[in-house]
């Protein structure tokens, strides 16, 4: 990333000029992303960060917009738009509830292509035409290796992190550049607290970007089956309008369980950012989020779609394969005895526990004041229809 000298306070139009200098490109390929990134560099202003923080921050930003500006400009380069995203697969649920191993033995399917860290850290040009000397790689392993070793924590409840530049990113992290989300994994080295909402989104338009980056990956390559993996339950209605072919397995876990772990996860995470935080004040958001999430799946109309397979996290569990072999044959394909081989390696080759078992307990619920029996009756009805029994851990 190029460094820039800037004042204790990021000033939008400046960073923006900065990057169309340093590109010679002008286009963002959405009119409104000016302003979008204007609001964004509201939020950074708002976090009283010191002069180091602000350097970082501007960094940051001028990293995203320049990797804007030259992936639009590939479009206009190379017959990119032309390209057919057909029956993509893609794995849903709440957090915690299994959603990156089943991707991630998805991924190793010789038949299967999934986005990679280093290519939407770094998606210009065209992956498929990198040669022998590109760099991309080499900088994004180099980035999670920084990650890593600011967030150690993160390793013991996503292990995954040890695929550094190969990693599989969320869907979402597609959007970094858009101004839609502030994720860890874009912004790792800027001492604030994880956006949760107050950006601008229009999944529409997501979406959009979202297959523009697949389009982006797949140029200049063979042909493969996309499997990938993104929170997509509040986005359903354009969700299936952007990838009307596409299948979904949806993974259902215990939302006590997922309200605990995903708030000690988060907390992981942001101890290598910011510092120690305040565990009940990330319980009580975490476990609104999650109330609120489970609300959306008794209440979208789309959830009963027929292309959505709905999985149980403790069957999924139980068998990782099979589960995987009965998406596929939900989506009307037989999976390989060679992708089969490759999961089997990949579940004994890579276990989840390999930096130390991540620990955490529904006492982060109760210490906010929440009852577990009057939980577990609040979320009865989802638990009902879905077959989702209360998980009862050590």
């Amino acid at each position: 990333m190029r460094g820039t000298d800037m004042s204790e306070r990021l000033h939008a139009q400046d960073l923006l000029a900065r990057a169309e200098a340093a590109t010679g490109l002008y286009d963002y390929g959405d009119p409104t992303l000016p302003a979008r990134f204007g609001i964004a560099v509201d939020h950074l202003n708002g976090q009283g960060m010191d002069a180091e923080g602000v350097q970082r921050a501007a960094q940051v930003c001028h990293w995203l917009l320049t990797s804007r500006l030259e992936f639009f400009a590939d479009r206009d380069r190379y017959p990119i738009g032309d390209e057919v995203i057909e029956r993509p697969m893609f794995v849903t649920g709440e957090p915690r509830s299994g959603t990156t191993l089943m991707h991630a033995l998805m991924s190793v399917d010789p038949d299967a292509r999934a986005l990679r860290f280093w290519e939407v850290m770094y998606p210009s040009p065209p992956p498929g035409l990198a040669g022998p000397d590109d760099t991309r790689r080499t900088r994004a392993n180099a980035d999670w290796r920084e990650i890593n070793a600011k967030m150690p924590k993160w390793l013991h409840s996503h292990p995954y992190n040890d695929m550094l530049g190969d990693g599989l990113p969320e869907d979402e992290r597609t959007w970094a550049f858009d101004f839609r989300v502030m994720t860890p994994t874009a912004w790792w080295r800027v001492p604030m607290q994880t956006v949760v909402g107050g950006l601008p989104t229009d999944p529409a338009a997501q979406y959009r970007i979202h297959q523009a980056m697949l389009q982006q990956c797949q140029y200049r390559r063979p042909r493969k089956r996309w499997v990938l993996k993104g929170f997509h339950g509040f986005r359903l209605t354009e969700f299936f309008a952007g990838y009307p072919d596409a299948s979904l397995i949806w993974l259902h876990r215990d939302p006590v369980q997922v309200a605990a772990s995903r708030t000690m996860m988060m907390a992981d995470i942001l101890d290598g950012i910011v510092g120690p935080i305040d565990l009940k004040a990330a319980a009580k958001m975490h476990l609104d989020l999650t109330r609120a999430s489970i609300a959306n799946t008794m209440s979208h109309p789309l959830v009963d779609d027929p292309r959505i397979q709905h999985v149980r996290y403790t069957d999924f569990v139980a068998d990782p394969v099979g589960t995987v072999r009965a998406y596929h044959a939900f989506c009307g394909h037989a999976l390989t005895e060679a992708a089969e081989s490759a999961m089997r390696d990949y579940l004994a080759h890579n276990r989840g526990d390999r930096y130390g078992k991540f620990r955490y307990s529904t006492s982060l619920l109760t210490d906010i004041g929440e009852d577990i029996d009057a939980l577990n009756e609040e979320f009865r009805p989802f638990r009902e229809r879905f077959g989702v029994a209360i998980e009862k851990r050590d």
